[in-house]
């Protein structure tokens, strides 16, 4: 009978463990589907900047068509948007295009007459409004990357999670500040 106590306790411990374990490999399965879900998000959101870009384009090459250069420079990055897979590249795509952008808006302001255009102020704001859905869907993507990469590094977590297939992911950062820090330059 003096053996049923040990025993016992380590049944308990067992257990507790094995509860431990199947708590933790379920939250850390639960926080991989959400990052997968809002780098999905993102690139929705992407997907449907790029698909409004050729509009604004077309609206823009019409009071502005010796601006080749910068029509050029928003074609390529748009391009290398749809091209990014991992969130580096994204990050990287990002900065040329938030650039590219900027120097085809500063084009924009140059002609008055573009300005009051109904169809250029409509992509304009459908613009705007996606620029603000791919910043929510950031923040999103980087909170839910955030929880699952200090979730496999926390002590006793970081013993086990990487053995169950969980890996830190990458954070969804513009590589180049610098570049879209600085205002376009427009010379006509």
């Amino acid at each position: 009978m003096e053996w049923l106590i040990p025993v016992g306790i380590i049944v308990v411990l067992v257990v507790a463990i094995g509860i431990y374990l199947w708590a933790t490999y379920n939250s850390l399965v639960q926080l991989n589907v959400r990052v997968d879900e809002a780098w999905s998000d993102i690139t929705v959101q992407l997907k449907r900047r790029a698909d409004l870009i050729p509009n604004l384009i077309e609206t823009v090459k019409g009071y502005a068509a010796h601006e080749k250069a910068v029509f050029e420079n928003v074609t390529r990055a748009r391009a290398e948007t749809l091209q990014a897979t991992t969130p580096r590249d994204a990050g990287v795509a990002e900065g040329h295009m938030e650039q590219a952008l900027k120097s085809l808006f500063a084009v924009a302001e140059a002609y008055p007459q573009l300005q009051a255009s109904q169809n250029y102020l409509q992509l304009q704001q459908s613009l705007v409004d996606t620029e603000d859905k791919i910043q929510a869907s950031r923040r999103f993507y980087n909170g839910g990357v955030r929880e699952l990469n200090t979730k496999i590094k926390v002590f006793p977590n970081n013993l086990f999670a990487r053995q169950l297939g969980f890996h830190e992911r990458e954070f969804f950062e513009v590589v180049d500040g610098a570049a879209i820090a600085e205002p376009p330059r427009v010379q006509f």
